[in-house]
């Protein structure tokens, strides 16, 4: 399978259908990634959420590489580097606006203290993980998409811990539209619990006995569902939505194009990865041109991704519990765009990624070592990613390297102050939600004890 023209071969990224790509200006459509469904504007992908088919949407052709520079802001690199997704969609004259409101808190680019690394902080939004900016981008299109709509729409969302507060936090309260947050009940913190359960009005928090994949199971059978659409329009906030997906690209593009001017060098990426939204993300920045270098997968002891690239097949799995709980993830939904992206082609997709698993006791040893020699302070999503990056260093690996860190460690309190000995001071927008009163239904992993919670809802 011939290269695009321009792509990198070092790094072996494709492009599906690269001749012909969309121009600026030209009205993108979307389709899912089971070739089995209508194709659709990027409203309708992302009013959906799922393609009626069961897949995820893609664009149908990706854009031409864009002509990005340094020096922007964050939700300037935002709006143009989505710009060619939003041609010709009833979206694109709110891009600016929606970029400026969702990016309104820094995702900053600091060094570690090991020379040539260094860490992207994520976790600077009002719930405190990376989840911020996604969330808070698609509920502002979301909003502009129902409008004044007979019916309120409402969003499903399984989460294994960060998802559901920012999903949570960026729809409360905003008109026509509801929210219903599915966790693993006693597998998320106690700190992601209470922000779970803190928001009220219109969200409602459901702690399922039983695990993440359970909750995705549901939420995707609940939007395959057309008798429940009829009675409760309903739409995702996962990682599987378009409005999640597409600006998690930009702090990416952010980060490295203000590394490469100052640097004159690209920028590689750990990535922490569960559902593989992240990840992707970076993967398909770099594809629109932007200079990231090599993209590695960290996971945790869910090891389907890491033995996918090592060479097996690809074998979902029940998730197992870990410190990394937004990782605990045995089915990553993206696997099956980031195949799409690779035509399907096994063999491009494992030379093109490395992909690390790293167990409880070494999240730990990583932990409290870092903060003893450096006085560093890890999430246990991120201690992930830096374990995988000394293995690489280790192993000879040169050039900048970043980690990204998706949560603030004071999130994990409950894992981390024991190994480092001393409290982690609480982000302010985090303690005000830690102050609210909080409440979750328990519920059983069942569909109709899901349905009953959507029809009744409100």
């Amino acid at each position: 399978m011939p290269a695009c023209a321009g792509m990198t071969s070092k790094n072996r990224h494709w492009m599906p259908a690269c001749a012909g790509m969309t121009s600026k200006g030209k009205h993108m459509q979307f389709i899912s990634t089971r070739n089995n469904a209508p194709a659709a504007s990027l409203s309708a992908a992302i009013a959906a959420g799922l393609a009626p088919d069961g897949g995820l949407y893609v664009p149908e052709k990706l854009p031409a590489p864009r002509e990005l520079h340094a020096g922007a802001s964050l939700a300037a690199t935002a709006t143009q580097l989505l710009q060619p997704f939003f041609a010709g969609d009833a979206l694109e004259g709110g891009l600016p606006a929606i970029c400026a409101a969702a990016f309104d808190f820094p995702a900053s680019l600091e060094p570690l203290a090991t020379p040539r690394d260094h860490v992207l902080e994520l976790f600077h939004g009002p719930t405190a993980a990376f989840k911020d900016f996604g969330a808070r981008f698609l509920a502002q299109c979301m909003s502009r998409i129902r409008g004044n709509a007979d019916k309120p729409l409402t969003i499903l969302v399984a989460t294994s811990g960060d998802t559901g507060a920012a999903v949570a936090a960026a729809f409360h309260r905003v008109p026509n539209l509801r929210v219903v947050v599915l966790y693993p009940d006693g597998r998320v913190s106690p700190r992601q619990a209470h922000q779970l359960g803190c928001f009220g009005d219109n969200v409602t928090a459901l702690r399922v006995a039983g695990s993440f994949d359970d909750c995705q199971a549901l939420v995707k059978r609940a939007l395959n569902d057309a008798e429940l659409h009829g009675q409760a329009p309903l739409s995702s906030a996962n990682s599987i939505s378009l409005g999640r997906l597409l600006p998690q690209m930009s702090y990416y593009a952010h980060a490295a194009l203000a590394h490469q001017a100052r640097t004159g060098d690209k920028l590689n990426f750990v990535v922490p990865s569960g559902n593989l939204g992240n990840a992707l993300a970076a993967i398909l920045a770099r594809t629109l041109g932007v200079p990231l270098g090599e993209i590695v997968l960290a996971t945790n002891a869910n090891k389907v991704l890491a033995d996918y690239f090592a060479g097996s097949d690809y074998t979902p799995s029940a998730s197992v519990a870990t410190l990394a709980n937004a990782m605990d993830v045995g089915a990553p939904s993206n696997f099956e765009r980031l195949r799409w992206l690779y035509q399907g082609d096994d063999a491009a997709l494992r030379g093109a990624f490395v992909s690390r698993s790293v167990d409880d006791a070494t999240i730990r040893e990583v932990i409290a070592r870092r903060f003893a020699q450096h006085g560093e302070i890890f999430c246990p999503h991120t201690a992930t990613a830096v374990k995988v990056l000394e293995d690489l260093r280790a192993q000879g690996k040169d050039g900048d390297w970043a980690v990204a860190a998706t949560a603030h460690p004071a999130k994990f309190e409950s894992v981390v102050e024991p190994l480092i000995g001393r409290r982690i001071e609480v982000p302010l927008a985090l303690n005000e939600l830690l102050q609210r009163p909080a409440f979750a239904e328990p519920i059983a992993a069942s569909y109709d004890a899901l349905t009953w919670h959507i029809v009744d809802f409100g």
